[in-house]
């Protein structure tokens, strides 16, 4: 299967390299190809719009700047090159058939912003692409919010998505649309990050700083993707400064932050070879804070502490093919409530490319990483709960593009090495240690027929350490209306091999581990022979988009995502799965078990864009429900209504002050009740033991599993930045904000032995200040 799949992809190449170069060579057309890039800084211009001034022919830049523009007949035109916050770029070029021009593009940051532009761009793309379920987020758009602890952060972005549900303050995790954190892919430059989200929920591992842009595919996802069944979020970093050196220095009660930047080989208006660097560092303060500033929050302040380093080194070649190479150190540590302490480490290095080749429609990327996961969970007397996952993922993708058409096609390998040492309540031991290898290859193929945009795609995906292979077929299309009325659908088949040792019916649990398609899995599931050991899903997503007026959108999705077959650690486990215990159900053995269920909902999204204005509105309507050979259950992330308002205003003549607000309001989390307490009898002297002379161990009595509610969750944000200018290449940020700004006490748990509430976090004032120069 192996050998099918690479053949496969390797014969395709070399079919498409020299039909490729055969067509260009013999077609009346011409091909003009390139990349946009800022002026003062070097970094791709995303995104964009480069057409022909007076046509319909053009294309828009991609997350590296480039573009291709196939199929021109030949002729003298304007090249046109408009940009959000650029001036608009024209140009005269002069297309001979079967000709293929390369083009390494400038523009200049304007003094204006020129927000139609912005608008008409956005509306190009919605027209061309199918865009289901996915979500583009960029740097400014994140700074929309208001930044707890003075800097903006892609955990708290995340937040006000539709389908993403969100935990809690400390320890919260993400949950896209009925999918667990193990579900949800994240890349970061084609690197699997395996957690990327602190303790603290308010902060992930990645600098906002650094991040160029992220999609968000929150289901219905193209084959592209694959060794996950719920969702992706696709983060690309920028490269260092091609043109000046730059620091930004920052410091708030929460974190502080330092960023070195600047060219090696600078680029010029006359060359794009070049090459860059950028380090970024940030390093939590709280814990010292906190006993100052937030002593009412807990008299021991609020123990989170993280560090995250990150460095990347980047070439441009003079044709704008490219490699990078960076690197990074993530830690964390936490010391929860003096009960329990939990230790996570995370390092990885790795190296991505893209390649244009000269006189061919075939664009090439690839990336090759290695990184090291552990983590650590301490309690009183017990043994300590460790984790870890160690291995390397390398890819390497093709786009073909004709006319406005494209081919994706790629292969992609993945080997990894699991270990979990873990004990459950009863003491039984859960141990394994597991080498993985998958291999894939995936095919997407857009194909636009006037209004209708129809993109099949199919990935073949082998499981090498399970001898098992999992075809894939996934489908997408929108169809234009009108000009202002787009429909459209996608769905598919996914699956995973990658488990959580998270267990999914608890409410509070930090210790965030991984396994590997276990072995230890029952034989029957409701009666039926378990002949996978994968998890597996089926998504299905339908929705429309509309433009109401020219800065105002309405999305509306309905989603339906299938959950067919599902492992999660069993600890209902009592007797170890020996010969000794043959004779006992596999429920009572057995380290994990199967389980299936589903995720339906509605997101509704409202979006106002305008030079001072910017509001958002997130309605989501969810439902998730598990069951497993005995039980039916909602998990406890299962949150049924979900509002997220999010609204900027900037003011003054240069618009240096912004104003921002965000309100959350959800619905109650399900959680087990305690029905009650008693003594335990341990009986250690087996029969001999004397129950009337001894103490038994407390112990709780649960009730039927999630069938309370906590009360409903509601916060409110507020934030104001101002910016002041020193220099010309100087600027001094300072932003203020309130968490919680109402002090709404919500609930995170109760602790069961003494009944006492624990609130998530109480109204929070913080100060926070960057220089950049």
């Amino acid at each position: 299967m192996k050998r099918i799949i690479v053949y496969s992809i390797l014969i395709i190449t070399g079919i498409l390299t020299l039909s490729s170069n055969n067509v260009q060579a013999q077609d009346q057309t011409g091909t003009l190809k390139g990349f946009v890039y800022d002026k003062k800084t070097g970094e791709p211009v995303i995104f964009t719009n480069v057409y022909f001034k007076g046509t319909s022919t053009g294309a828009s830049t991609d997350v590296n700047g480039f573009f291709s523009i196939t199929k021109i007949e030949p002729g003298k035109y304007t090249l046109l090159i408009t940009a959000m916050g650029y001036d608009s770029l024209k140009m005269p070029i002069t297309i001979k058939k079967g000709q293929s021009i390369t083009k390494e593009l400038y523009v200049t940051p304007g003094a204006k912003t020129l927000q139609g532009v912005n608008i008409s761009g956005e509306r190009q793309a919605a027209r061309k692409e199918t865009q289901t379920s996915v979500v583009k987020i960029e740097p400014q758009e994140m700074s929309k919010i208001p930044a707890v602890g003075g800097d903006a952060d892609i955990a708290q972005y995340l937040q006000v998505l539709p389908g993403v549900i969100f935990t809690g303050d400390q320890g919260g995790q993400l949950y896209i649309r009925g999918g667990s954190p193990v579900q949800n892919m994240v890349l970061m430059d084609g690197m699997v990050v395996y957690n990327p989200f602190h303790s603290i929920g308010l902060f992930s591992v990645f600098d906002n700083d650094i991040i160029r842009h992220a999609d968000v595919h929150t289901g219905g996802f193209s084959a592209k993707y694959g060794g996950r069944i719920s969702s992706v979020m696709d983060i690309t970093t920028r490269d260092g400064n091609k043109r000046e050196s730059n620091v930004k220095l920052s410091v708030s009660p929460f974190q502080s932050k330092a960023l070195f930047e600047g060219p090696i080989k600078k680029q010029t208006d006359s060359t794009v070879s070049s090459s860059s660097f950028i380090i970024s560092a940030k390093h939590s303060l709280l814990e010292q804070s906190s006993k100052v500033l937030y002593d009412y929050v807990n008299d021991d302040g609020l123990p989170f502490n993280y560090t995250d380093i990150y460095g990347k080194f980047s070439v441009n070649g003079q044709d704008g093919s490219k490699i990078n190479f960076f690197g990074f150190n993530f830690s964390d540590n936490v010391l929860y409530q003096n009960v329990s302490e939990y230790d996570w480490t995370n390092i990885g290095a790795g190296t991505n490319f893209v390649v244009v080749p000269e006189n061919s429609n075939i664009l090439m990327d690839g990336n090759f990483a290695y990184s090291q996961y552990e983590i650590t969970q301490k309690l009183p007397d017990q043994n300590p709960r460790k984790s870890s996952i160690n291995g390397f993922n390398l890819g390497l993708n093709f786009t073909y593009f004709m006319g406005e058409n494209q081919l994706k096609y790629g292969l992609a390998m993945q080997g990894f090495k699991t270990a979990l040492e873990f004990s459950n309540s009863v003491n039984r031991k859960i141990e394994q240690v597991e080498n993985t290898t998958e291999l894939s290859g995936f095919m997407v193929y857009k194909m636009i027929f006037g209004d209708l945009i129809l993109e099949p795609s199919f990935r073949a995906h082998y499981y090498a350490s399970l001898s098992e292979f999992s075809p894939e077929p996934r489908f997408a299309a929108k169809y234009n209306l009108t000009d202002f009325l787009r429909l459209k659908v996608a769905g598919g088949f996914y699956s995973q091999n990658l488990i959580s040792t998270k267990y999914d019916r608890d409410v509070v649990n930090l210790f965030y581990g991984f396994v590997s398609g276990p072995d230890n899995l029952p034989s029957k599931y409701k009666g039926e022979d378990v002949t996978s050991k994968l998890q597996k899903a089926q998504h299905l997503v339908a929705g429309a988009e509309i433009d109401i007026l020219d800065n105002i959108t309405v999305n509306l999705e309905g989603y339906y995502k299938n959950f067919s077959q599902l492992s999660n650690l069993n600890r209902n486990k009592i007797f170890n799965d020996s010969q000794e215990y043959i004779d006992k159900p596999d429920y009572l053995k057995k380290d994990f078990i199967i389980e299936s269920g589903h995720a339906k909902g509605v997101d509704l999204t409202i979006k106002y864009d305008d030079l001072r204005l910017y509001l958002w509105a997130v309605y989501s309507l969810g439902y998730v429900e598990k069951t497993d050979n005995f039980i039916t259950y909602n998990p406890h992330y299962d949150r049924r209504h979900n509002v997220n308002l999010v609204g900027s205003y900037k003011l003054g003549k240069d618009l240096n002050w912004e104003v921002n607000a965000r309100w959350n309001f959800g619905s109650g989390f399900p959680f087990t009740p305690s029905a009650g307490y008693y003594p335990k009898q341990l009986f250690n002297d087996g029969i001999d033991s004397d129950y009337t002379s001894t103490n038994g161990d407390f112990t709780i009595y649960y009730g039927e599993i999630n069938s309370k509610r906590f009360p409903t969750y509601h916060r409110l944000d507020l934030g104001v930045t101002r910016k002041f200018y020193p220099s010309t290449n100087s600027t001094i940020e300072v932003k203020a904000s309130v968490t919680n700004a109402y002090n709404r006490k919500n609930i995170f748990y109760i602790d069961r032995v003494s009944g006492e509430r624990v609130d998530q976090l109480p109204v929070m004032p913080s100060l926070g200040v960057s220089w950049e120069f």
